[in-house]
């Protein structure tokens, strides 16, 4: 019984060495020490670089279940810092599966790598195998690019991504904090996102946005209100180069000043040769009763 289940390890541990070759052909370089070796895990320290800040509960008990039945059968990735003492490179989620199953040694890819190796490793292997969401990926495009030094035109390559796809996730990190957030927390799709990224200003971003939330639009829906947009906007500009600019100033001062005496929302639009229209809002017929009584007496 105990050599059946030691040939079952050692064919596991075949199987994961070759993924990790496969996936990662640059972790088995100069730097590496030894293949693999069973450490105890008491000896691995987290990864201070992990790009991974969110793990999924329900994927991280499926794994724990897969090791409890199998083992572990992609080795995790470490440096040595001291004879006892590892330094986790890639593979947290695995290690903390371990530790639920309540295994004392792990198999282990131990290598050599200085600090921006180590977090250059960490976010590549994080990119390839993590079910990521669009914002961890596209700040770990982010970090390879600037804290690692790689090129933007040879990103793709060394992540194993389109240059196309890169710059997508990239863009990402243009829109407002409370849009990425929602990105991150699946409130919305990537889709959604791409079309936001097309609207200029930040606050038709949102304004979109809220709709999204609000109606529960599908992306289709969205790059139909982004097209619309588009299209107003050669007008909107025409009109909006025949206002003076103290004129504008103006109007902006006003609808302010009116807005506060009448206690409701008002808006001042102009068109062509600074003529326009005053929209006064009201919220049932006794406030706009309130209101006419005002326009009245003054």
């Amino acid at each position: 019984m105990i050599k059946q289940k030691t040939s079952q390890q050692k064919n596991a541990l075949g199987r994961g060495l070759n993924a990790l070759l496969e996936d990662a052909p640059f972790l088995a370089d100069e730097g590496a020490i030894n293949p693999i070796q069973e450490i105890s895990i008491a000896q691995i320290q987290v990864n201070p670089f992990q790009p991974r800040k969110d793990f999924d509960v329900t994927a991280l008990q499926e794994l724990r279940d897969s090791i409890e039945l199998h083992g572990i059968i992609q080795p995790l990735t470490v440096r040595k810092l001291a004879p006892s003492t590892y330094q986790l490179i890639a593979g947290e989620r695995r290690l903390q599966a371990a530790k639920m199953v309540g295994l004392t040694h792990i198999p282990a890819y131990i290598r050599t790598a200085d600090d921006q190796q180590m977090l250059e490793i960490a976010l590549v292997e994080n990119i390839q195998r993590e079910n990521m969401n669009p914002i961890e990926i596209a700040l770990s495009y982010q970090r390879l690019l600037t804290e690692c030094q790689i090129k933007q035109e040879t990103l793709g390559a060394r992540v194993g991504k389109n240059r196309a796809t890169v710059n997508n996730y990239l863009r990402l990190l243009k829109l407002p904090p409370d849009i990425q957030i929602a990105l991150r927390d699946h409130k919305i799709s990537m889709g959604h996102a791409r079309a936001l990224i097309n609207v200029e200003t930040v606050d038709a971003q949102l304004g979109i946005f809220q709709e999204i939330i609000k109606e529960d639009l599908s992306v289709r829906n969205v790059e139909a209100l982004v097209r619309a947009l588009s299209h107003d906007k050669p007008k909107k500009t025409l009109q909006k180069k025949k206002v003076a600019v103290g004129f504008e100033s103006i109007m902006k001062d006003s609808s302010a000043r009116l807005a506060t005496w009448l206690g409701t929302q008002v808006k001042i639009n102009v068109g062509t040769k600074e003529k326009g229209a005053i929209k006064i809002a009201f919220a049932n017929a006794k406030d706009l009763y309130r209101i006419l009584k005002m326009l009245a007496a003054s």
